[in-house]
């Protein structure tokens, strides 16, 4: 269904490779082409936001399927075809991709070599990453999910700090490995299914001891995308090491793209293994959760801190997937849009001390926040959305997940819970070290509070922790219907089995 009348999709999807022709044709000096490089990159990625508002606002939220459908042939012998769509839960992470590119493109002032590059190859992953949450077919989405690999290896390889290629590299052989054995479960799916079709793929029984393959293969590529405990380890290394903007994406907006195979997926295409497979996922949860949270507690560099406090919110998410509750579902989704605003925060906050001069080594910072009192606040706040504080959105999406687990697992509930108190003993630990310890270097006296640009960042965030912590419901009604029937669809689709062991026990 199509309210609009025009392929807005495709705009959307598209529009980002018409502003890197632009770049690339960029005649001038270095300098002149740097500026008119951001401005070119800034504009475009203002318009994709304003058509994604226009996209919001035509949308209709009673509807669980999908909206604005596109649909044309591509490989008519294959049954397999460009389709393109929305619905509640790839909308708000569609407007997610289109409001934080923005920032990323202003968080971009410590790119100085090859800035037409680096900017065409952060517009390129904006393309990438919108066609993956609004396709409709496996192998559009197949294709999408890959290609985002390129351009953030290469923000990340030339444009990083000293142990970028290391990075880089680590990045792609995890991701490349792990999307490989989703390939296989591609084309067994499309023999089986005889079309590529998503919505068909849903409804097309599998059998029970093939699905638990497909799920392993699933989990192999989403989890590494969500760097889900243990396949994480490259991300410390890609965040530590990419420039601010790649680290904006990375964190706020690619790690979601796993999250999202297993809502969209894992857990309708295969609801047999996706059940058995909950105590294991719920295990990965919990130690993301508990064990993540000291190995943030234990960190010294502010950026590597907030990189595994990154992991731990995406331990939190999973359990929230895998209660199968409309409740630990809608959390699921409301922690991925929370975490993703916030997140961005607070690595614009570590930017802000790299663009003054300033290192991230906790012993080396101190008493900022009577020499940076609107810094301050910013990084106040994200830090209390990060670890949880009520009347923020980080409350909201774990609370949802805490109530949602407390319906399945009263241990899970309780073991995810005690992710807000340690959240709260990092959190806590880098506001003590950043802002309010002793000063003791001379050199911190002089440093600036934040100027125009960092303003521009940091306060749209900001209210947008605000109004999701005070007004979720804004929020929730969206994904309400698409949410309700994953639920449902799920639950129905378990019930013969179900049905056929309460049998056989009696």
């Amino acid at each position: 269904m199509n309210q609009i009348g025009f392929p807005i999709l495709s705009l959307i999807t598209f529009l980002p490779l018409v502003g890197v022709l632009i770049l690339v044709s960029l005649q001038g000096e270095d300098a002149v082409i740097a500026g008119r490089a951001r401005f070119v990159a800034l504009v475009t990625s203002l318009v994709e936001l304003a058509l994604g508002l226009y996209m919001w606002a035509n949308f209709n939220p009673t509807m669980a399927g999908y909206q604005f459908v596109e649909t044309a042939p591509w490989l008519a012998g294959l049954n397999i075809a460009y389709r393109m769509g929305v619905d509640g839960i790839s909308l708000f992470l569609i407007l997610l991709t289109l409001f934080l590119t923005p920032i990323a493109i202003l968080a971009s002032g410590s790119v100085t070599r090859r800035v037409r590059g680096f900017f065409s190859a952060l517009l390129l992953l904006e393309t990438m990453t919108i066609g993956m949450f609004a396709a409709a077919d496996f192998v559009l989405f197949y294709i999408f999910f890959e290609a985002v690999l390129l351009p953030m290896y290469l923000i990340i390889g030339v444009w990083g700090g000293e142990r970028r290629v290391y990075a880089a590299i680590k990045f792609f052989v995890f991701t490349l490995a792990g999307s490989l054995f989703m390939l296989l479960a591609l084309v067994w799916m499309w023999r089986n299914a005889g079309t590529t079709d998503i919505v068909t793929l849903t409804h097309t029984p599998i059998p029970v001891d093939i699905q638990m393959w497909l799920f392993v293969a699933f989990l192999a590529s989403f989890g590494v995308k969500a760097a889900v405990w243990p396949l994480h380890t490259w991300l410390p290394d890609a965040y530590g090491e990419a420039p601010l903007p790649g680290t904006i994406m990375l964190a706020a907006v690619l790690s979601k793209m796993g999250a999202y195979g297993f809502i969209r997926f894992a857990v309708p295409m295969l609801p047999n293994a996706a059940a058995a497979a909950e105590p294991l996922m719920f295990a990965l949860g919990v130690v993301a959760v508990i064990y993540i949270s000291f190995v943030a507690l234990a960190q010294t560099d502010m950026k590597r801190m907030i990189a595994y406090s990154s992991v731990a919110h995406m331990g939190i998410i999973i359990i929230g997937i895998f209660t199968f509750t409309v409740e630990g579902i809608e959390g699921a989704l409301f922690q991925m849009l929370s975490h993703g605003i916030v997140i961005a925060g607070l690595f614009v906050c570590t930017g802000v001390l790299l663009s003054r001069g300033e290192g991230l080594v906790l012993s080396r910072l101190g008493g900022l926040a009577a020499r940076m009192p609107a810094f301050a606040a910013l990084l106040m706040l994200f830090s209390l959305a990060n670890l949880g504080m009520p009347g923020t959105s980080g409350f909201v999406g774990e609370i949802l997940v805490i109530v949602g687990a407390l319906k399945v697992n009263f241990w899970v509930s309780l073991l995810g819970a005690t992710g807000m108190v340690l959240g709260a003993a990092y959190m806590l630990v880098l506001l003590r070290a950043v802002l309010f310890d002793k000063f003791t270097r001379p050199e911190l006296a002089g440093l600036p509070d934040l100027n125009a640009r960092e303003y521009a960042m940091l306060l749209p965030l900001a209210a947008l922790v605000l109004w999701l912590g005070i007004y979720p419901s804004s929020l929730t009604h969206v994904f309400d219907a698409p949410v309700a029937a994953l639920v449902q669809a799920h639950m129905t689709s378990l019930m013969p089995h179900t049905a056929l062991a309460m049998v056989t026990a009696k």
